[in-house]
């Protein structure tokens, strides 16, 4: 089948109103592995060691996090509901809410004790409600990795205490925070909490950012000494978020410090355009043998694109397609390619999808169009 360039669409605006701004290289970032995207693009602005597999510390809370959220959206947990805190929870090392074992606590507060405190007494009150036990968790979170793309990480425990099993990589942990802040918005503004006070003892939350950087609103630590000091960091300036993964700093200091330097890189660097919004048709492509002539074809989610700044007025597109195209075809299966390029700089190519079903014609439907690709 050839492949054919279609059109260039009306999007493309040649001669930008301003200049763009050059785009240094990205700042010294002193750690072991760090990541920077831009979280409505998915587009990677930073990078170095981003696939190395690490050990996350207490970043693993975000997803246990993420499956207590999901647990509550299903109905099978309430923010009110009290669990029993079990010896084992109550004996956890490592940072701790200190919870009672002689009270139940509840769910709010242990999201809380979570997020804020970084307990892992409350991570494991939390899996043994979920799934059982913290073992059987741990599978849990393990097929819920499979499922949002984590190929790289194996989790063993709720809490990220050390393990040689117990690893992932700077590019799994920013898709787990990506999906976690635009999955459950409500639950994310709990990391944008300064502090936590429960059964008589106040903690603050250990993201210095929250404190330095109004932009900044979550999301986690993790500390151990094997993995070092580690961050994710989301900020929000002017309608851009922006998402930050720093992994085995020196100290708490430099985390923080290090991540900020990340962040005001892609704000100052780069901008993020919102191309086509969701299920608006950007071509309607012809179609043989099947019950319409025609096919729609787009983004199933908004489409954003990242680009140095200064460039998104000069963004050009092509749509690349195999002809011809057969029915029968499904929502969601890929069409073509959307090349783009921004003053005659490669942006990406990026799949163009079915918006809708077309199924297969009846007997005289595809007999014509069987006479009509002879002639083509």
């Amino acid at each position: 089948m050839k492949l054919i360039a279609a059109f260039l669409f009306l999007l493309s605006l040649v001669f930008s109103a301003r200049a763009a701004l050059p785009v240094p290289p990205p700042p010294q970032i002193e750690a072991r592995a760090w990541l920077l995207i831009d979280a409505a693009s998915g587009l990677p602005l930073a990078e170095k060691n981003a696939d190395a597999k690490v050990e996350p510390a207490s970043l693993t809370k975000l997803m246990t996090a993420y499956i207590a959220f999901t647990s509550i959206k299903e109905g099978r947990l309430t923010l009110e509901q009290s669990l029993p805190v079990s010896e084992k929870a109550w004996r956890a090392e490592g940072s701790r809410m200190f919870l009672d074992p002689k009270k139940q606590a509840r769910v709010e507060d242990l999201l809380k004790g979570m997020i804020v405190q970084s307990g892992n007494d409350a991570c494991i009150v939390l899996a043994e409600a979920i799934a059982g036990s913290e073992e059987s968790f741990a599978a849990l979170m393990n097929q819920m990795a499979k499922r949002l793309g984590m190929a790289n990480t194996h989790f063993v425990n709720a809490t990220g205490l050390p393990h040689p099993q117990h690893t992932t990589t700077a590019r799994d942990l920013a898709k787990l925070a990506g999906a976690l802040i635009r999955e459950f918005p409500d639950h994310y503004k709990l990391y944008s909490l300064r502090e936590f006070a429960y059964n008589g003892i106040t903690q603050p939350n250990r993201n210095r950012l929250l404190f330095i950087d109004p932009s900044v609103d979550g999301v986690k630590t993790g500390h151990t000494d094997s993995a070092g000091y580690c961050l994710i960091a989301s900020a929000r300036r002017e309608q851009r978020r922006l998402l930050s993964v720093v992994l085995g700093t020196g100290s708490d200091t430099a985390r923080a410090m290090e991540s900020q330097k990340l962040l005001n890189y892609g704000f100052q660097f780069f901008e993020t355009a919102k191309l086509y919004p969701a299920n608006q048709a950007v071509s309607s492509l012809r179609i043989y043998k099947g019950t319409e002539n025609e096919v729609k074809a787009g983004f199933i989610g908004d489409f954003f694109v990242t680009v140095p700044r200064g460039t998104s007025k000069a963004i050009q597109a092509q749509l690349i397609t195999q002809q011809p195209l057969l029915a029968p075809v499904k929502r969601g299966q890929r069409l073509g390619t959307l090349r783009l390029t921004a003053n005659g700089q490669p942006v990406g190519d990026y799949p163009l999808l079915a918006l809708e079903d077309v199924e297969v014609a009846g007997i005289l439907g595809r007999g014509w169009d069987a006479i009509m690709l002879m002639f083509k």
